[in-house]
């Protein structure tokens, strides 16, 4: 009788110690689950951040290779294919010749930085190869909608233009350059029956400035004309912004 009372302690303490360790299985199984997700949770999250990083650094990179590409073409490298038309719009806003600011020594900052960098001309000659490059009589222009406005001595004078289409020029240097032609539609007197846009860009986009060819003379005279370039930068600029624009470019 005592035997069995005794066995029987033994087997109730031996199924405590089996739920014991049962329930502590469990619990570890659990944690260790939980653990698992956590773990798994930091790790895609790790990915995300990891994806995101690379695409900001493909943004980064394709930001600075259209940076390049930018520079390219405005020294005049591009392909044909890369060459678009363009509308007027493309130049719209109130501009005026930085013909002045030269002439009044604004841009004398413009001529020493490019004697200091390309040391091929001395600052007279460059003062003489811009004075005839960018003389012009028009001072002002005004471009909106389909309309170009030319002043001279204050006196605005406005007509209607329509798209011609473009030209690529090649220069001695081997760079390349395109203008964008425009025709007076109609007769009006005082105005260039034809207009030529350069601004360095070969596609749709808004210029910051521009250089123009315009006169009476055909399209075929104009794209030979090569030595005057009247220049126009924005009416709101003063020659000390036009010319920090031109050394930064």
């Amino acid at each position: 009788m005592k035997f069995g009372f005794i066995k029987s302690i033994a087997v109730f303490f031996l199924v405590v110690a089996l739920l014991t360790a049962c329930q502590e299985t469990g619990a570890l199984i659990e944690e260790a689950s939980t653990s698992s997700e956590l773990v798994e949770g930091t790790r895609q999250n790790h990915d995300s951040h990891g994806h995101n990083h690379d695409h900001n650094h493909d943004h980064d990179h394709n930001n600075h290779h259209d940076d390049e590409k930018l520079k390219e073409i405005y020294a005049g490298k591009f392909e044909d294919k890369e060459i678009s038309d363009r509308e007027l719009s493309d130049w719209e806003g109130d501009w005026q010749s930085v013909y002045p600011y030269l002439l009044d020594g604004s841009l004398d900052a413009v001529l020493h930085k490019k004697v200091e960098t390309n040391q091929d001309k001395s600052f007279e000659e460059y003062k003489e190869y811009y004075s005839i490059g960018y003389e012009t009589e028009v001072e002002r222009i005004v471009i909106q909608d389909n309309t170009i406005t030319f002043y001279k001595n204050g006196e605005g004078k406005t007509g209607e233009y329509k798209y011609h289409g473009y030209e690529i020029l090649t220069y001695d240097s081997g760079n390349r350059g395109v203008r964008y032609l425009f025709d007076l539609a109609g007769e009006a007197d005082g105005l260039p029956a034809h207009v030529q846009f350069s601004d360095h860009s070969i596609y749709p986009t808004k210029a910051e400035h521009y250089h123009m060819y315009f006169g009476d003379a055909n399209h075929e005279t104009l794209l030979k004309k090569l030595s005057n370039w009247p220049t126009y930068y924005p009416s709101n600029l003063s020659g000390e912004e036009i010319a920090n624009e031109m050394i930064a470019h």
